[in-house]
């Protein structure tokens, strides 16, 4: 019982880590707050909270993975190599094809809302 609570530590200490010195974290929290600012603001409904939630929630977890993969890398090789390069492109690849989706939910979600 006591290791599982531990893991929630390591966990957290992750979190922490991430929101305090990973860059592309820290915006992704700043942009989270506005966007949770302005959804209080817009009014959002319950589904459409669900939603923000979620794509907020993936948002970070995805950055969290993406600094963890530069991590292994780093950790792996400091010279460059061919396949270091393509593991981290790939990282930073698929947060940016969900960053560009997480654009156009909140477009879909906030526009017909604030053009009405």
């Amino acid at each position: 019982m006591k290791a599982f609570f531990k893991a929630f530590t390591y966990a957290w200490m992750g979190i922490v880590h991430g929101a305090t010195r990973e860059r592309n974290v820290k915006f992704h929290l700043v942009a989270a707050i506005v966007v949770i600012v302005v959804g209080w603001w817009t009014g959002l409904s319950q589904l459409e909270w669900i939603i923000i939630t979620a794509v907020i929630a993936l948002m970070i977890a995805l950055e969290l993975m993406n600094a963890a993969v530069e991590r292994v890398v780093d950790l792996v090789t400091q010279e460059r190599q061919p396949l270091a390069k393509q593991a981290k492109d790939l990282a930073a690849g698929a947060v940016l094809v969900f960053s560009i989706a997480s654009a156009i939910i909140g477009l879909l979600i906030f526009l017909p809302k604030w053009l009405m």
